[in-house]
């Protein structure tokens, strides 16, 4: 079971909520706010006997969110890698315009692609 939270940023921090159940909780960080998430679905789920870890959860943020979350990915290299223009991903990451549908799914797909070659990597021992 995946349960998908909307993430937002907030004047304190970071909001979520789940478009499904009645659930919504805020937090200072992400890393905060991710315990809490799991802390109010364990709640909301105790009655059902279901117990919720960080693998049931299926986090929705915009670009801005993401790359302020994720730093260690290099906008630079990622816009070199997917064939698109630098300044127009930094606009998008910066916020100051929203790409399409078509541009996000050029985006995930490259930073999907950049987590299954670093998953599969191996160092010598």
């Amino acid at each position: 079971m995946k349960i998908e939270m909307i993430v937002e940023k907030t004047k304190t921090g970071y909001s979520a909520y789940a478009e499904k159940y009645p659930i919504y909780t805020v937090g200072k960080s992400l890393d905060e706010l991710k315990n809490k998430i799991i802390e109010a679905l364990n709640l909301y789920f105790e009655k059902e006997g279901k117990i919720i870890t960080e693998k049931d959860l299926k986090i929705k943020l915009d670009l801005p969110h993401f790359f302020e979350f994720y730093k260690v990915i290099n906008a630079k290299a990622l816009s070199e890698r997917i064939g698109m223009n630098q300044s127009l991903l930094a606009q998008y990451i910066k916020g100051n315009k929203k790409p399409s549908t078509t541009q996000t799914q050029r985006i995930l797909k490259g930073v999907q692609q950049i987590g299954s070659e670093l998953a599969a990597i191996r160092f010598l021992l």
